[in-house]
């Protein structure tokens, strides 16, 4: 395995050598390949498979279901995005897939929402009994896992563990679901299920249902299949992280292959709060090795890597 296998329990162990070793695992991950399996996540079985029912069920319905839940209704990242509706690669054609965002469930009148502030729109729910509760609760799941991860980033970075706390309560934090039918038109040449690319934010847990895909590429440009293996969560650094740390973690390259059959995953992707300033930690910057990347704050860095994959988006008035 190219990939590494962390046991990331002992991230809540009051033993700080136990905390410690975890981390160094962690940065070892994302000083290399970029990519690494969890276990020891916490997040019980009941709650995974209901939200891959909640994603069967989802995109079973009629086409006319989910358009009126479309991504273009709302201008905060939220809804339903059809079969090639994406170009995560620009130089192939749209992927082969369809997904759905959920973000931060705001109420209607949540100050932020009111004022429309960037990201902080209402999610978007399809008309399915049970369906909200079940995502949620995956959610809030993945949301604290993430969080801990952060505690491991800060402890192998040499920063206070609990650096990135207030960085992430209120994140720009995206749930998708995301079906990749096995052939549901011919494929035109060079069309895969999500093209090349990396993830624009800090970290990604990704969950799968066992049918091939994911790929992987090295630092030496081959490629590695990705497999499902039980228990565990296929966790990958984005660029956004890439930037905080001043390129000493480095995000990945990764794509998903036309699959041989109806392919479910779940990936949910945190970015940090909207206010929150991304820029070279101290640790990762120096005389020597001066930043590479200008300040940005979490809203901003996320609507330029959307804006460049969403057609609905480039025609828009930036949020």
């Amino acid at each position: 395995m190219d990939i590494p296998i962390i046991d990331i329990a002992p991230l809540r162990s009051p033993s700080a050598p136990e905390r410690a070793a975890v981390a160094r695992a962690l940065g070892a991950a994302c000083r290399s390949i970029g990519f690494f399996y969890i276990t020891g996540h916490a997040i019980p079985p009941v709650i995974l498979d209901g939200t891959f029912a909640a994603a069967r069920r989802l995109f079973a319905l009629p086409l006319a279901d989910k358009q009126a839940v479309s991504i273009t209704r709302s201008p905060h990242n939220r809804g339903y995005v059809g079969l090639e509706g994406e170009r995560l690669d620009e130089a192939r054609p749209a992927d082969l897939k369809e997904a759905f965002n959920v973000g931060l469930d705001l109420a209607p009148d949540h100050p932020e929402v009111v004022a429309g502030r960037p990201f902080r729109g209402v999610n978007l729910w399809p008309d399915l009994p049970g369906w909200r509760r079940a995502v949620l609760d995956y959610f809030d799941a993945t949301w604290a896992v993430g969080r801990l991860l952060h505690r491991g980033f800060a402890l192998d970075l040499g920063i206070p563990e609990t650096f990135f706390d207030d960085k992430f309560d209120a994140p720009l934090a995206i749930l998708r679901l995301l079906h990749y039918p096995a052939c549901p038109v011919p494929a035109a040449a060079g069309q895969i299920g999500a093209g090349e690319h990396t993830d624009y934010g800090d970290v990604t847990v990704l969950a799968t249902d066992g049918v091939a895909g994911l790929q992987v590429r090295r630092r030496d440009g081959r490629w590695l299949d990705a497999p499902t293996l039980a228990g565990t969560f296929v966790c990958n650094i984005g660029d956004c992280l890439m930037r905080w740390t001043n390129d000493v973690y480095v995000s990945t390259p990764h794509r998903v292959a036309l699959p041989a059959a109806d392919r479910y995953s779940i990936a949910f992707f945190l970015d940090p709060n909207p206010d929150a300033v991304v820029a070279a930690l101290p640790t990762c910057a120096s005389s020597e090795r001066p930043a590479r990347y200008a300040p940005v704050t979490g809203a901003g860095y996320l609507t330029s890597r959307l804006d460049a994959t969403y057609d609905h988006r480039k025609a828009a008035p930036a949020d």
